[in-house]
């Protein structure tokens, strides 16, 4: 029998909307304004800090609900004032100690969140937020990489006992200096074979022979490319491993990172997050080494003078044993006399590293140099201020000793560091080497703030467009379709709820107010879809088909012009999903699920309500069509 379908289709049909109104479900609850406290680099969080908050907001009959989790804070309040006079009163009580965050957090039950149910998240322009945009320090990625660069020749050389009497870089090259030429010749070889994607060429001063390894421009360009996406990978971690959610991370250019954190209103919380520059490395400490002489200013050659947490001059070999880029993980914990420590795991590359150079230097002393860039005021009154178009910010590296251990055995891929003062400093610090070291300082060069406001009104305006866009189309169909119309309306709500269930299933996927223009156009293409299968129906019925028989070659027959039409858009969408960033991505992300939806809507599952109104009635003479 013709349009008819067998039950379980007709169940898996419902099914599916029944699970796109569930997974939907979370949105009707909306977000509670919150108030997010956590510690500094030089504090942590405590319980008794969230009594000590309890207490102050109770004192002015401010009521919140209090979710302390991971030394972070998340208080809930029912209205927008309290968590303003929530924010001013603990931030005063606290001090800059601690920082405080104006939020937003989903509303949705407890329960609901144990099912992965979660609502829509929203982007920059709908929910407000913070926007930055941060600039890599290219100069200091490069001069991190050539002080590696000459490391690993050096290295390199030696392991294959060949002698070099001097290395240095000289702009984008490396020069290697030997005694004679057939040592230089040989270490060509070994330096063309070896580093394929450089210039190696050999040449004579005087009675010095000399290699000079000069990168390529792919080189070059792949350099600076890996530096930025580094930093983008490190930022991501760092937002997350702090408990900002649904952040928005993505390159700008060559050498610019723009980074927005919805639902964050206090520009202070960002800045604490993305500001930390922090990294290690591990180096030689010159027993040797004259101090009387180094604090003079005569350092030996090929040392440095440093100076520990204490003040004390710490002279280090310039030759760096590894550095944090290698750090996989690190973990603060107690030692067995209950002092703090860092527990380091490395990866692959960097325990072998380690594994041999303990191996030749038991019985030496090995220093941890912390690294930290801050920006440099520019005092030229001339200069370009921050947000001003040329603006280049200026960075200063700061350099101290935490740790000077012995070493008593050959180490590997997990060693650990002691010598902190503090529980707290141990604890932050696994935690800054845990997210990522940055492979080069970075700045924001521009910040935004986008009130909450601004977004709500962006809301109700897509909002108010989709709701007429909606009623002008039900009201159409209604009159030009009658019966079918209706049905047509039934399907574009069920579209409606499916493109919502769905976006908010999927991890990473946010709604922009391009987004609202994609839901848009899919409701107009859902519709047309319904309108070539209707027409023609009305078709079959004028050429004399029985009822059944124009309801059922009215949806074959529109199959194939509906498919065409919606997997070349589809295509389109995939092209600019694929190609585009930021709004863009957005668009076609809810383009892509949109069209999914309303075939299905359009097609099958306004097939399956047609079929159960009128499908099997053989004694139907006309169509309310």
């Amino acid at each position: 029998m013709i349009n008819k379908f067998p039950l379980w289709k007709n169940i898996l049909v419902f099914f599916i909307i029944a699970i796109g109104f569930f997974y939907a479900l979370p949105n009707l609850y909306g977000e509670d304004p919150a108030l997010q406290v956590s510690g500094t680099s030089n504090t942590e969080l405590n319980a008794q800090d969230v009594t000590r908050i309890e207490n102050i907001l109770k004192a002015k009959n401010l009521e919140g609900e209090f979710f302390f989790e991971n030394s972070t804070l998340l208080i809930r309040f029912k209205r927008t004032e309290d968590q303003i006079l929530a924010k001013d009163l603990v931030q005063n009580a606290l001090g800059d100690n601690y920082i405080c965050a104006l939020n937003l957090a989903p509303a949705t039950p407890a329960w609901m969140r144990s099912l992965g149910m979660t609502p829509l998240k929203l982007g920059l322009d709908l929910r407000g937020g913070v926007h930055f945009l941060m600039e890599v320090d290219m100069e200091e990625a490069m001069k991190k990489m050539k002080t590696q660069l000459v490391s690993d020749f050096r290295n390199e050389l030696r392991k294959k006992d060949i002698r070099l009497s001097g290395i240095k870089t000289e702009g984008d090259s490396v020069v290697v200096t030997f005694r004679d030429e057939k040592t230089r010749d040989k270490a060509r070889e070994l330096l063309a074979s070896t580093h394929r994607d450089f210039i190696i060429e050999p040449f004579n001063k005087g009675d010095k022979f000399y290699v000079k390894a000069t990168m390529t421009q792919e080189k070059l360009s792949e350099v600076r490319t890996a530096a930025v996406d580094q930093n983008i990978n490190i930022i991501r971690n760092r937002v997350n491993e702090l408990g900002v959610a649904e952040p928005l991370v993505q390159r700008q250019g060559a050498e610019r990172v723009v980074v927005e954190l919805p639902g964050i209103q206090d520009t202070a919380r960002a800045k604490e997050i993305l500001g930390a520059t922090a990294t290690l490395e591990f180096r030689v400490v010159d027993s040797n080494a004259d101090m009387n002489a180094a604090m003079q200013g005569r350092v030996p050659a090929g040392d440095e003078l440093y100076h520990d947490k204490n003040g004390y001059p710490v002279v280090l070999q310039k030759k760096v044993i590894l550095t944090g880029d290698h750090i996989i993980d690190a973990r603060s914990s107690s030692d067995e006399n209950g002092r703090p420590q860092v527990n380091i795991s490395l990866d692959s590359r960097g325990g072998s590293i380690m594994s041999d150079f303990t191996k030749d230097n038991v019985g030496k002393s090995m220093a941890t140099n912390f690294i930290e860039y801050k920006v440099v005021e520019n005092n030229d009154p001339n200069a370009p201020k921050i947000g001003e178009v040329g603006y280049k910010p200026k960075f200063k590296k700061v350099e101290q000793i935490i740790n000077v251990a012995t070493i008593q055995t050959r180490l590997g891929a997990d060693f650990r560091i002691t010598g902190l003062d503090s529980v707290k400093e141990a604890h932050n610090l696994a935690l800054l080497l845990r997210a990522g070291a940055l492979i080069a300082p970075i700045q924001i060069v521009e910040e935004r703030t986008i009130g909450p406001s601004l977004g709500q009104q962006n809301i109700d305006n897509g909002m108010k467009a989709m709701l007429y866009g909606f009623i002008i189309l039900a009201i159409f169909m209604v009159i030009y379709y009658k019966s079918f119309g209706f049905i047509a309306n039934l399907a574009l709500f069920f579209n409606l709820v499916l493109l919502v269930g769905v976006m908010s299933l999927i991890p990473g996927a946010t709604m922009t107010l391009p987004g609202m223009a994609g839901i848009v156009l899919t409701l107009g293409m859902a519709i047309d879809a319904n309108v070539l299968i209707y027409e023609r129906i009305r078709e079959e019925l004028r050429n004399g088909r029985s009822v059944q028989q124009a309801i059922n070659l009215g949806y074959e027959k529109a199959f194939g012009t509906i498919a065409d039409s919606n997997i070349t858009t589809f295509i389109t969408a995939l092209i600019l999903f694929m190609v585009g960033t930021g709004a863009v991505k957005g668009f076609a992300l809810v383009l892509m699920i949109g069209l999914a939806s309303s075939m299905f809507t359009a097609v099958t599952a306004c097939r399956a309500i047609v079929n159960i109104i009128w499908g099997g009635k053989t004694s139907l003479k006309k169509l309310n069509i």
